[in-house]
């Protein structure tokens, strides 16, 4: 019997040094599709690939009954469209009361993001609800005895930066500034994370030319040193983020951490959209876990490890824009790899969401009557 443990035991840290060992890691769990699997296959899926933090796009309450009693973080979102109704602190209570509360005690809500990407739109209106909304949600959440348990927090576009390079000279928008001071008050304040959506590979097909697909891909390279700080770069992402601590300190703020809410790479786009293959995608995910794994920090912050939600957990088949926006996926809908970057998982027997099982109902009903007629 004791022989027998062992032997497990070997076997299991053998298999274990085989795959990339995924504690810390968080990825984005989007659901625009009619393809995916139900709530409660994706949590076993999520588990058994050892992923421990999962971030949302809203506040799907059979998502996040599915994971009750697992290990998984939760980041959960108020969309854009719910940002004026927030400014009412009765309708954050609410809101709080309905998405988090009955969860609370079994599935590890962590953070919630008020709003996404508001402050590179063009609606001035959007943009004064921001901090009102994460305001009231905050206090709603204190209200509860849970302010100090789940963050509050909004997620920006790179784009909230007029210069971001050489990384030292980061700077915010003039344009944005004043909405940005009162945001990264309520940071100090209340301990929250500076989110940002940080994708190199927008800024690679805007300037193939100009900018070395290794330098975005973590590949090897030459780099750049910032004039300013002498510091050496080689990769993009770093750079980025560094920019974003930069434009922070120009505005006094030096305790507020940068976290990075999306970044990702396609595996397929349209025929402008260059570097858009599963070989680039596979070298960029990858090579960006395997630095999460080593717990790198940045130039600037070399002992705060990076910490990033990678975008995203599946192929997303009913996303509008172009191609690429349907195929950031690190898996097929069915569970497979699109490529292998080294997280091995398994998908149960499938079970599908409400919106397959009306197309199977309706399928199997007008089939046999199609048979009649022809």
């Amino acid at each position: 019997m004791a022989t027998s443990i062992v032997v497990l035991l070997l076997l299991q840290i053998f298999i274990s040094g085989r795959r990339i060992q995924s504690m810390g890691i968080g990825i984005n769990y989007g659901r625009i599709a009619n393809n995916l699997p139900s709530p409660d296959s994706v949590a076993v899926f999520v588990e058994s690939l050892n992923v421990t933090r999962v971030k949302l796009c809203d506040a799907n309450e059979d998502v996040i009954s599915a994971f009750a009693n697992s290990t998984v973080e939760f980041v959960i979102a108020i969309d854009n469209g719910q940002l004026q109704s927030m400014t009412d602190a009765g309708q954050a209570r609410a809101w709080v009361q309905k998405h988090v509360q009955p969860y609370i005690s079994q599935t590890k809500i962590k953070c919630i993001t008020v709003g996404n990407e508001v402050l590179t739109g063009n609606n001035t209106q959007l943009m004064s609800f921001l901090i009102p909304a994460m305001q009231n949600v905050y206090s709603a959440l204190g209200n509860l005895g849970l302010s100090t348990k789940i963050a509050v927090t909004t997620a920006h576009s790179s784009g909230i930066l007029s210069t971001s390079f050489p990384p030292s000279a980061g700077a915010f928008s003039e344009d944005i500034t004043n909405y940005l001071n009162n945001i990264l008050a309520f940071h100090s304040q209340t301990g929250s994370p500076f989110l940002i959506n940080a994708y190199p590979f927008f800024a690679y097909i805007g300037n193939p030319d100009e900018i070395a697909l290794n330098y975005v891909l973590f590949q090897p390279n030459s780099g750049t040193t910032d004039p300013g700080t002498n510091l050496h770069y080689d990769n993009m992402l770093y750079a980025q983020i560094d920019a974003v601590y930069a434009a922070m300190r120009r505005l006094g703020y030096t305790n507020v951490q940068v976290k990075v809410s999306e970044t990702g790479w396609p595996s397929k786009g349209n025929s402008n959209e260059i570097g858009a293959t599963p070989e680039n995608a596979k070298l960029y995910n990858g090579n960006l876990l395997m630095r999460i794994q080593q717990r790198q920090g940045t130039p600037a912050n070399p002992s705060m490890p990076v910490d990033v939600f990678i975008f995203a957990l599946f192929n997303e088949d009913m996303k509008p824009g172009p191609t690429s926006e349907r195929n950031y996926g690190l898996f097929y809908p069915n569970g497979t790899p699109v490529y292998n970057i080294g997280l091995q998982g398994s998908l149960p027997e499938m079970t599908y969401s409400d919106s397959v099982k009306n197309v199977m109902l309706i399928f199997n009903f007008i089939l046999p009557i199609l048979s009649l007629i022809y």
